[in-house]
């Protein structure tokens, strides 16, 4: 009791300043947000869903680039070089003893014609690709709006705990006092106020508790949302009330009938499967032959290619004698040179060829085998994936349909039991001020209730998340308008 006593007074101060207290309301240029807002700002703002996003555009890129492999190859080549000492020219096909610049053009271009359909198998598989990574972002966006509406619905449920633990609050101090009185007027012992300022000091430990939690929900909301701690955060606070809903009258197999048809999970789930399938296709297509045309056409310049410019005649030459001795002269004649015009190069140059290609796999070290088994084994593994996927989903929406039922039936049963209390107190609380009832008594009933109302408000948030959760797989809109 001691020990109590010494809680109390230590923690008074703290309450009175507001520390452990909601965080005031925001004045008239303050926005308080709604569930909604809440849930579009983390869709909006998530670094991880901006991931996943990228992730989207590049399978897109993949897919361009797999639909452009069913175009013709183009390329261009150019060089320009010079050759010193001895080496053949690439032009004249002769010997070059000087620096020889050269130059050299081509275009080539080239298209396969048929590899085991393994390019439409490519585009196809890149396509489901692209599309599941879509229903991935989708999946991540609906992962989050799920954690903002439970830590949404968390301060909600924090600050009425705050409110119901205020309230008791006072009750208890007005109590404290009256006992004050009471005792000195020498009516009741000096030990039943000391056992009410005892109580009190719990009920200010119960508020200093749940103001932390509050103010530990605020947190944990903001962090989703990506927000500082100074950012002047409040929420919208609605009437909620226990509406029993529709969504409960169905079975969990009616819900998941209705969720496996449109939950993103479950859709990017079914398209790996079918990529997987195109991949499986893609491997298989590498024991056909690979047929392809390909043609190219160039030209170059060479300064070692010469023409001659003029013919010079020159002394007569000894060539031999004949057979009487007699020299014999013949005539000889001395050249000027210059290098063929570039352009002229350029045309006469010019070289074309076509031709056809055909590739026949044979044998390459069991690489076909091994890609069509890892695929093959791929393709398993994504199957199992889906199942469990589905599974999982089916698991997700029995335990909260569950989880729902329970929450409505504890919220009956408590309600009712939560009547009974406040009646019994309140008679407890009329013989406790004649002195009829000591104070452990009265603080016995008071606690009992304070436990069921705890409990009132525990399900009453318990069935509204899970009913959030069974409308939010059938398609609805997370919202707490009524």
């Amino acid at each position: 009791m001691k020990l109590l006593l010494i809680l109390f007074v230590l923690l008074l101060p703290l309450y009175g300043s507001g520390i452990f207290q909601d965080p005031p309301a925001t004045d008239g240029a303050g926005v308080r947000w709604s569930i909604e807002d809440c849930i579009n700002h983390a869709v909006e703002n998530n670094l991880r869903i901006q991931q996943q996003r990228l992730g989207v555009n590049i399978a897109r890129e993949n897919l361009r680039q797999s639909q452009a492999g069913r175009l013709p190859s183009l390329n261009a080549n150019a060089s320009h070089s010079y050759n010193y000492g001895r080496t053949l020219d690439p032009i004249t096909n002769e010997f070059a003893t000087e620096r020889v610049q050269s130059n050299n053009f081509s275009v080539s271009s080239g298209v396969t014609l048929f590899s085991g359909f393994q390019i439409r198998n490519n585009v196809e598989r890149d396509r489901y690709e692209l599309q599941a990574s879509m229903f991935d972002v989708e999946t991540m966006e609906k992962d989050i709006s799920l954690a903002v509406a439970s830590a949404y619905l968390q301060i909600l449920f924090s600050k009425e705990m705050v409110e119901m633990a205020e309230n008791q609050l006072e009750v208890t101090r007005q109590q404290v006092e009256r006992t004050r009185q009471l005792v000195d007027a020498g009516t009741l012992a000096r030990g039943s106020l000391l056992t009410m300022q005892a109580q009190e000091a719990s009920e200010e430990l119960q508020l200093v508790n749940a103001g932390n939690q509050l103010r530990i929900a605020y947190l944990d909301l903001m962090q989703l949302l990506d927000l500082r701690e100074d950012y002047d955060f409040r929420i919208d606070v609605p009437e909620i009330d226990i509406i029993e809903s529709d969504v409960v009258d169905y079975s969990p197999m009616q819900l998941y009938d209705t969720a496996v048809q449109i939950q993103p999970d479950i859709r990017s789930a079914d398209l790996q499967v079918r990529s997987a399938e195109k991949g499986y296709d893609i491997a298989r297509g590498g024991y056909s032959p690979r047929l392809s045309i390909s043609g190219s056409m160039g030209t170059g310049y060479s300064e070692a290619r010469l023409e001659i410019t003029e013919v010079i005649e020159a002394d007569p030459q000894f060539i031999g004698q004949t057979a009487s001795g007699e020299a014999v002269f013949g005539p000889s004649f001395n050249y000027d040179y210059d290098i063929i015009p570039f352009r002229d190069q350029i045309d006469d140059n010019l070289n074309r060829s076509i031709g056809l290609f055909l590739q026949i796999p044979i044998f390459n070290n069991l690489q076909v085998r091994s890609n069509v088994n890892r695929s093959q084994i791929a393709l398993e593994n994504v199957r199992l994936q889906r199942q469990i996927v589905r599974d999982q989903l089916y698991k997700t929406i029995e335990q909260a349909h569950q989880d729902a039922e329970a929450a409505l039936q504890r919220y009956s049963a408590t309600e009712k039991n939560l009547q009974a209390l406040e009646e019994a107190f309140r008679y407890t609380e009329q013989r406790f001020n004649v002195g009829m009832v000591n104070t452990i008594e009265y603080n016995d009933a008071k606690n009992r209730l304070s436990e069921a109302q705890s409990e009132l408000l525990q399900s009453k948030y318990e069935y509204v998340f899970r009913v959030k959760i069974l409308e939010f797989y059938i398609g609805n809109q997370i919202s707490l308008q009524n």
